[in-house]
């Protein structure tokens, strides 16, 4: 399936749409105040280690503190041996003052610092370079058994010309020639001395190395041989690109496309769309059934449903339908959604195991295409598929929405009836505490009126019961679960 590259740049924000077959999978965003973390290479400094947890907290410079796990730390003598990782003592490893050079693995998340590690990795185009490893290791996309002997043999002689380090092949590298391999291992030698001669120098919380901007970031790693033209809309975004795939991607020379039309790229593609879809919680399916996606700070909860499908056959066959059907829009809607973590998948119950595992592989093949690591378990006994995608970014909505200042992003309100018996109690305990002959209620109009229709007889009785007068003022300003009693 033929993959094209979109970038949209404003001079705040910088969006990029992958498609593969015309169809929208994946959405990047990137703005110039909240630049994304991973890859970045800090010098830090130990705040505090916590043997309990096998974990430290390090000041990398960054808005929190970030948070270093023994297993994410790189121990000389496993480097050395090429041993397996296997977490020493914390207390060994590290102590409160220490500097050490860290990468970020996973970008600030909600409440959570940055993740760190000691093990500094660095892509280029083909490779990525392991400085503190040793050995040499093929991406799994890779699948060819001849490819794979020919792409380590090459490595394997190109190696001793080279700095010490661990080297692994990326799945753009297929078919690459020898001579692109060892011009991408050059550069990624000379990269690493320029990193390590800054980090001497580098004072604690100072940033040593940043990844490249999301455009370049795209052109280097997901742009293959096989993609379509890549295209952007900004005609100095479009230079630089075409610079940078001139001098590290000769592939891509010349397949770098300014977008000139009048017409906003993104709207003329339907990604604008597409954007908008992917923030609610129900997804359409095209039989007429649909899911509900709930994204929690535990897990992502996905629920599937026949709708207003009811099929042409038996009940199993609806179901088995729909459920097929579900299986690939959801793993489209985790890539699109970039949902990360644990994923509870609700798939309508099948009695059949023979249609539970053409369900589970269904889902498995729609995932084969997606760049983030995923596991699937199989069917559960209460007919749940649990499953992991591995998390490194925010998710769409993280990065456009924010929780609901009305209802704390519980996403629901207090009805008018239960604000309003609320309001009584408060009244109660005003009255208790003031002499105040009459209490004044500010309110949202939703309540108010509800007070004056249906609950009027309760409120008359409340007042001969306090033997005060209540004053009810609409607020138009206020939520409907705010309100205010005031003795006057």
């Amino acid at each position: 399936m033929s993959e094209e590259i979109l970038i949209s740049v404003t001079p705040r924000e910088t969006r990029a749409a992958l498609m593969e077959g015309g169809v929208l999978q994946e959405v990047y965003v990137e703005r110039t105040r909240r630049r994304g973390l991973v890859g970045n290479i800090y010098k830090g400094k130990v705040s505090r280690v916590l043997p309990g947890m096998q974990a430290a907290f390090v000041e990398a410079g960054l808005e929190r503190t970030a948070f270093l796990h023994a297993s994410d730390i790189l121990h000389p003598q496993h480097a050395a041996e090429d041993l397996p990782h296997t977490p020493a003592d914390i207390r060994k490893l590290l102590h409160e003052g220490q500097e050490v050079l860290v990468q970020v693995l996973k970008d600030p998340m909600g409440t959570k610092g940055a993740r760190l590690t000691t093990r500094i990795s660095i892509p280029s185009r083909y490779l990525v370079y392991m400085p503190g490893s040793t050995g040499i290791g093929l991406s799994t996309r890779i699948e060819d058994e001849a490819e794979r002997d020919r792409l380590r043999r090459v490595l394997e002689a190109f190696a001793p010309e080279l700095a010490p380090g661990g080297y692994i092949v990326r799945t753009a590298g297929e078919g690459a020639a020898p001579e692109a391999l060892r011009a991408d291992m050059l550069f990624l030698n000379k990269l690493w001395d320029s990193i390590r001669a800054q980090a001497e120098q580098a004072k604690p919380g100072e940033r040593v190395h940043e990844d490249l901007p999301l455009a370049l970031r795209m052109l280097r790693d997901l742009s293959g041989d096989a993609a379509q033209p890549v295209k952007v809309d900004s005609a100095e975004t479009w230079a630089r690109l075409d610079g940078f795939a001139r001098m590290f991607i000769p592939a891509m020379s010349g397949r770098v496309e300014h977008y000139g039309d009048a017409r906003p790229m993104f709207e003329q593609y339907g990604i604008e769309e597409e954007i908008q879809r992917a923030l609610e919680r129900k997804v359409p399916l095209k039989s007429g059934g649909y899911l509900i996606i709930d994204q929690t700070e535990a897990m992502t909860t996905i629920d599937v449903n026949t709708g207003a499908y009811v099929g042409h056959r038996t009940l199993e066959d609806t179901i088995l339908k729909t459920n097929l059907e579900a299986a690939v829009v959801i793993a489209r809607q985790l890539r699109l959604r970039n949902l990360g973590g644990i994923i509870i998948i609700d798939f309508i119950d099948m009695t059949e195991d023979g249609h539970k595992q053409a369900v589970l592989e269904t889902l498995q093949q729609a995932l084969v295409r997606d760049h983030a690591k995923t596991q699937v378990t199989a069917v559960s006994a209460l007919g749940l598929v649990e499953m992991t995608r591995k998390r490194t970014r925010e998710s769409l909505e993280h990065v456009l929405c924010e929780p609901c200042p009305t209802c704390q992003g519980r996403g629901s309100l207090k009805t008018a009836e239960t604000v309003s018996y609320e309001l009584f109690r408060e009244v109660q305990r005003v009255s208790r505490q003031s002499p105040a002959a009459e209490l004044r209620v500010l309110a949202a109009p939703e309540v108010v009126d509800l007070l004056l229709d249906e609950e009027s007889a309760d409120l008359a009785d409340l007042q001969n019961q306090l033997g005060k007068s209540i004053k009810l003022q609409s607020e138009a300003l206020y939520t409907q679960e705010q309100f205010d009693v005031v003795p006057i």
